[in-house]
């Protein structure tokens, strides 16, 4: 496949003393690493595992450490990052914890819990971690070295940049491991930011001659207007370096994937009524995307509510989960969310509260051991006959039963749960029936929801039930599972129209004929 834009040659050879015909195939593995944060290498990530998969080639995600509050749950318990999970999704296969062995989830602003194959291991502080950086390359080999065993090849994503100098020594998350590891790698920069030159140019010129000589090429991504005013950069870059430019990716507009950690506000554009929901960003909230759903409703109107600001008139709030739910009860009650909470209640408004968010709407929530802070107790919001206590070994399972809302007959229900809380006060009247056992309550005359279901809004009777609770009379919710992938696809389907895989996978050229042809 040729770079469909421009049909432009690379020109110089690599600087480095290493071959390329030396480093391992890339038919083995392929790295993404970006200049910035967000630069596109989860989305980039994503589309490539599709364009594979979807020409029959056996291809896994990997992400060797990534530092995120939205997380998934795989089928056997352990937990990894959405964006990881999404991957898996798009190279059409179940997510393992493999996918991503190391899962750092901060809880302060130095501090986060480790987890690693799935599992939490402990708390450390940033100087902790990055000192216990050379035991956990361990696991991470050992998790690649399985996914390389059972597929063609494997689509590893980096994390941040690679050009942090402060973070080089011990790195397991861009040119360390790829080092390690010994694969070719693609960096990505966004040029909708601004200085794509500087930042590709600099990245490279800030790498060893041997993590330079692993470099195959560049990708630019979210280009909006016309390549001929774009080429003369692009000679020049490919002179300077020596590494070919694979692709310049246009902007996708309204493209509607989960984001790894950041809080994507778009909507999709709404018609006839409005069901209006606030939700108030914790300090530390976590699993954000529980909400995309709602942000694709057409008869819903999101809106985030940050620091300082007040919530508005809305028919429904939400308190999402969090890393650290007792500070960031604290914090709530800082912001003077609670009395507005209690007035939009005392107005006949609706409150529902996901995992943390639903342990706090409790009368209290005990966290003796210091699983997630300093020891205490923290009285609750007092809205749910219930009490939490924090407790060493989280809650990992993914869930199926039945939820059954006031006045509306019993819906089918998934969702996951990953909580460290135990919540005493569940009973058979709990709204939502699982196969081994009850969640959730409703309290204050049914006015106000928690549940620890995450992901309750992506299955669309569960919606459906949820938003007629909150007062939305008729509903048109949409199937979250097919925007997903329409997604999914539409990324993979730019890739196949802009990058030239001729060059990045020349052993699989045959195979990945432009599309179409």
């Amino acid at each position: 496949m040729k770079m469909a834009s421009t049909g432009r040659k690379s020109s110089g050879q690599s600087h480095s003393s290493i071959k390329r015909e030396e480093m391992q195939s890339t038919t083995k593995a392929l790295m993404v690493q970006g200049t910035t944060s967000d630069a596109g290498k989860s989305v980039l990530a994503a589309g490539l595992c599709r364009v594979l998969a979807r020409k029959n080639i056996k291809v896994a995600p990997f992400k060797s450490q990534n530092m995120a509050l939205n997380s998934a749950v795989t089928k056997d318990g352990g937990e990894i990052g959405r964006a990881q999970a999404v991957q898996a999704q798009a190279s059409m296969i179940e997510p393992t914890v493999h996918m991503n062995p190391v899962l750092l989830k901060p809880n302060t602003d130095i501090g986060a819990q480790v987890i690693v194959q799935g599992k939490a291991l402990a708390d450390m502080d940033a100087v902790g971690y990055h000192n216990y950086k050379k035991v956990v390359l361990g696991p991470i080999m050992e998790s690649f070295n399985i996914l390389q065993q059972e597929y063609q090849t494997v689509i590893i994503e980096g994390a941040g940049s690679p050009a942090e100098i402060n973070l080089r020594e011990n790195d397991v998350a861009n040119m360390g491991f790829a080092e390690e590891a010994d694969v070719p790698v693609i960096i990505v920069a966004d040029i909708d930011r601004g200085g794509v030159f500087a930042h590709l140019y600099g990245t490279l010129a800030l790498l060893s001659d041997s993590e330079q000589a692993r470099v195959k090429g560049f990708v630019i991504n979210r280009f909006r207007g016309d390549i001929k005013l774009l080429e003369s950069g692009l000679d020049w870059l490919e002179q300077k370096t020596g590494k070919p430019v694979l692709g310049v990716l246009p902007y996708l507009h309204g493209l509607m994937l989960e984001a790894e950690d950041a809080i994507d506000v778009q909507q999709v554009d709404a018609d006839g009524d409005q069901l209006r929901v606030s939700v108030p960003v914790l300090t530390r909230v976590s699993n954000h995307t529980d909400f995309d759903p709602l942000r694709m409703h057409p008869q819903v109107n999101l809106q985030f509510i940050g620091k300082g600001q007040q919530i508005p008139p809305s028919d429904l709030i939400i308190i999402p989960g969090t890393k650290s739910v007792r500070s960031d009860l604290d914090y709530l009650k800082e912001q003077g969310w609670d009395q507005q909470i209690a007035r939009h209640l005392r107005l006949g408004g609706k409150v529902m509260g996901i995992c943390g968010g639903y342990q706090m709407l409790g009368e209290s929530i005990a966290d003796l051991d210091g699983i997630e802070g300093e020891p205490g107790t923290s009285r609750g919001l007092g809205y749910l006959p219930i009490e939490t206590v924090l407790a060493p070994n989280k809650q990992l399972k993914q869930v199926r039963g039945s939820l059954t809302m006031p006045g509306q007959d019993s819906v089918p229900v998934r969702g996951y749960e990953i909580h460290a809380g135990v919540t005493n006060g569940i009973d058979h009247e709990a709204p939502i029936h699982l196969a081994d056992g009850f969640d959730g309550k409703l309290g204050i005359d049914n006015q106000v929801f928690g549940t620890y279901l995450h992901g309750i809004f992506e299955h669309k009777a569960a919606c459906d039930a949820i938003l007629k609770w909150a007062g939305l009379a008729a509903t048109c919710t949409p199937d979250f599972d097919l925007i997903r992938e329409q997604g999914i696809d539409r990324v993979a389907d730019m890739l196949e129209a802009h990058m030239d895989f001729d060059k990045l996978w020349p052993e699989w050229s045959e195979q990945l004929g432009r599309k179409g042809s």
